[in-house]
């Protein structure tokens, strides 16, 4: 098995300097909002090992869901159309959206799209995903179905090999990361780096930081995905046998960090004080992140700094910025300015 050539990488790292002068200590950002332009953000380290292996199966269609406004639908739809695959996405709504963002991509990038509502995406996901697949498959289409944020065994060896990609930057750039901070949504992330973390016996600190549901939850689901990803490790030749059955022996949910507190209003669903601390950052360093998962994150990450916080320890921490400036614009009316 390879990996399809899709993103910019390595993504450079940048030392946030007025916001690291502003908070005493050294923050960096990992540009993984710049690993393409159709296909930006972190998604595309998954699907380039996801749509691999969809491709070696000689697959012509893929299926995946998320919410209105996803990064991960996007980019999915992207690299279809770039390979000439159909694409089709299952998104979740409350009310009809306006034909924008992210939305707005979907369809100029010509997939077919469909909509449930939030307890049917909750609970039967998976399942209306499996009717879409066989009903492709009755008109002769051959699908392959990537699950929400490509956060699976497969897809999070994109965030393993990151990690790798952090720790040769680190010699370059002459600093020694002590803690990594990213957004999690789906736990596909948040779990790669982490196993690569525990594999490669790195000793970093990697917390996440939920935009959705909690710690329990994200601790279940990074297990599970970080033990279905050692068999593609295997293949990949990363990895032996024997190390990943004594991986797969070993790893356990409590080996994952997550933070809580900072879901706000809900999965998408931003607050006044987190929209006011994206407009400050997007002035004080000119970078600009979105409302949904690194803007929610970073908001927590300062919280979280502060004396009695669960980062106030931290010294040299990199935020991995996984991109969603798309999703940016839908929300530009509850901006003050």
């Amino acid at each position: 098995m390879k990996k399809l050539q899709l993103a910019n990488l390595p993504t450079k790292i940048t030392r946030m300097e007025r916001w690291s002068a502003e908070t005493g200590k050294n923050i960096y950002i990992k540009r993984d909002d710049q690993t393409g332009s159709e296909w930006s953000g972190n998604k595309i380290r998954k699907l380039e090992f996801a749509v691999a292996e969809a491709v070696e199966k000689g697959c012509n269609l893929l299926i995946t869901c998320g919410g209105i406004q996803s990064n991960h639908c996007r980019a999915t739809v992207s690299v279809a159309t770039h390979f000439g695959m159909k694409s089709a996405v299952l998104l979740r709504i409350s009310d009809k959206s306006p034909v924008e963002g992210n939305y707005f991509l979907y369809l100029l990038l010509g997939a077919d799209v469909r909509f449930c509502n939030r307890e049917e995406y909750s609970s039967h996901r998976a399942e209306i995903m499996q009717q879409m697949a066989d009903e492709y498959a009755a008109q002769g289409y051959r699908p392959y179905i990537i699950p929400e944020g490509a956060s699976f065994g497969v897809g999070t060896c994109g965030y393993y090999y990151a990690l790798k990609e952090i720790v040769e930057q680190e010699k370059e750039l002459g600093i020694t990361f002590d803690t990594i901070i990213t957004a999690t949504g789906s736990g596909g992330t948040s779990a790669g780096l982490q196993l690569s973390n525990i594999i490669n016996g790195y000793g970093k600190r990697i917390a996440g930081v939920c935009v959705c549901d909690d710690e329990p939850y994200f601790q279940r689901i990074s297990e599970k995905i970080s033990k279905d990803a050692l068999p593609y490790l295997v293949k990949l030749g990363e990895i032996s046998q024997a190390k990943a059955d004594e991986a797969a022996a070993s790893i356990k949910g409590t080996d994952f960090e997550f933070i809580e507190g900072y879901v706000g209003r809900g999965y998408a669903l931003s607050r006044p004080e987190e929209l006011e601390h994206i407009k400050r950052l997007a002035r004080l360093e000119g970078i600009v992140f979105d409302p949904v998962y690194t803007g929610k994150a970073t908001y927590g990450m300062v919280n979280e700094m502060r004396p009695g916080g669960k980062l106030q320890d931290a010294e040299n921490i990199l935020f991995i910025h996984t991109g969603g400036l798309y999703g940016l614009f839908p929300v530009s009316k509850d901006f003050e300015f």
